[in-house]
């Protein structure tokens, strides 16, 4: 039996219009949902609220229950899943496994929350009990994007329900129903008893709603940095906790001694894994001099090599970009490089939504391509002299998210990120990874740190409260 069913997979009535689920690949639509409206944010709040307090009393272990049931599911219904992953968002299968993969290790990471030590006891100077305690916050707002739907959705709900809140969860409505939809129905079969979870799958007006609803006092926001700082700044007028993960322009530093016969792969994965939409993509690539022309030379050959095509037909490395507009502002950063003397080493063309993957030679600060978070498969090289200018160089423009380091010698890979602010580094590695059990964010205008992984779940999803314990009622001399 299907875990998605077009008649039942929302079962709260919404009032904004009717929405045709579309395959990027194909142009096809797939099913139709029903998206929320700003009306509809209020209600679920409300009605989230309502349920919260009584699953913040049920112990532990039945919260746990839920979330360790929630993480099988993801596997027992991962052939259905995958193929929303790969149809509604152009994921290939391999990226879909991963998201699978992550999700159900989101929830099990998640399930161990449930019984984390709660708080601690301090000393005091009266006679009494004194000790802090972790408590839910009551009902967490999630807004997530469409790139990698099912990951960074889960992986706010997942903490967010462990620790005994409530969630709504606003999806990007061109993947409401493998980023939204899904994880309702994974959670309604794993027992979550229900109001737990609304999905509001809508636009920009059922976000800022649900940023400014006074029952909704935590907002975890994944998306770009633009409407990152809208949401803040709409927090702060509210007085509430919001949790950024923006967007980057991540570096990955080819060092002299690197072995071009393995870093070709890594760096071709870090630009146009999922197209190049993930927020951590190799957005510069910055190589020795003593490198660069024939790494330039060998990534081009690679990018040239790889299949680009419908994900769901046909065996690709990369599948569509998300949509029209998407592709727009891609091929504008291209070209808008190459009119200021940047060299098209491949790529650069595209057939409807399929982009081919693109490097881009000679780049500099005046580069669009090299100096915005482009959000598509192009890789623009740049070479440095020495290990100070490669640093000035990762270390310039606003973001500060992921960075990679290439090197024979990891020690010094080590030293050079210490010079280079990013709230993510992987030496030897391409700047994409993603780990359930790892603290994830950035710095700068890509974020406000670290929000997932354990203490940082605790931090993002519960308050402290101070409590002290007296025998008797405490004297005082008036």
């Amino acid at each position: 039996m299907p875990l998605l069913d077009p008649k039942t997979w929302q079962p709260r009535p919404l009032s904004g219009p009717e929405y045709a689920v579309t395959e990027p690949a194909t142009g096809d639509s797939l099913a139709t949902v029903t998206l929320a409206s700003a009306a509809d944010v209020g209600p679920a709040a409300e009605a989230a609220g309502a349920a919260q307090t009584e699953w913040a009393r049920v112990p532990h272990f039945v919260r746990a229950g839920v979330l360790r049931k929630a993480g099988d599911l993801f596997a027992a219904h991962a052939d259905e899943l995958r193929e929303w992953l790969v149809r509604e968002s152009g994921s290939i299968p391999g990226k879909a496994e991963f998201e699978l993969h992550v999700a159900a290790q989101e929830c099990y990471e998640a399930a161990a929350l449930a019984s984390r030590p709660a708080g601690q006891i301090l000393p005091s100077e009266a006679p009494r009990l004194s000790y802090t305690r972790r408590i839910p916050v009551g009902v967490v707002g999630v807004i997530s994007p469409f790139n990698a739907p099912l990951i960074l959705s889960i992986r706010s709900v997942a903490p967010a329900l462990a620790l005994g809140n409530a969630v709504v969860l606003k999806p990007d409505p061109r993947t409401a129903v493998c980023g939204g939809l899904s994880l309702a129905a994974v959670f309604a079969e794993a027992g979550l008893p229900e109001n737990l979870l609304h999905v509001l799958p809508g636009g920009p007006d059922v976000g800022q709603a649900l940023v400014a609803d006074p029952k909704v006092p935590v907002i975890s926001f994944t998306g770009s940095t633009a409407a990152g700082r809208a949401v803040g700044e709409a927090g702060g007028r509210h007085l509430k906790r919001v949790h950024l993960e923006l967007g980057g322009n991540s570096a990955m530093v080819v060092l002299e001694d690197a072995d071009l016969d393995a870093v070709i792969s890594t760096a071709a994965w870090g630009s146009f894994f999922h197209q190049g939409q993930i927020c951590m993509t190799t957005g510069r690539h910055l190589v020795h001099q003593s490198l660069y022309e024939e790494y330039v030379e060998r990534l081009a050959a690679k990018a040239d090599s790889l299949a680009v095509g419908d994900p769901h037909r046909e065996q690709v490395h990369l599948g569509p970009i998300i949509d029209d507009a998407q592709l727009t502002k891609v091929h504008g950063l291209v070209e808008a490089s190459t009119s200021r003397g940047a060299k098209l080493a491949a790529g650069g063309t595209h057939d409807r939504l399929f982009y081919r993957p693109t490097v881009l030679a000679g780049v500099d600060d005046q580069s669009p391509a090299y100096a915005e978070e482009v959000f598509g498969p192009v890789a623009p090289v740049r070479s440095f002299a020495t290990a100070d200018e490669a640093a000035a160089l990762a270390s310039a423009g606003e973001y500060g998210l992921s960075l990679g380091i290439v090197t024979r010698d990891a020690a010094r890979g080590l030293d050079l990120a210490e010079r280079i602010p990013t709230g993510i580094v992987h030496i030897n590695d391409q700047t994409v990874n993603d780990e359930a059990v790892a603290p994830f964010g950035g710095i700068a205008a890509s974020g406000t740190g670290a929000r997932f992984g354990g203490e940082a779940n605790l931090e993002a999803f519960t308050d402290v409260r101070w409590t002290t314990v007296r025998g008797d009622v405490a004297p005082y001399p008036f």
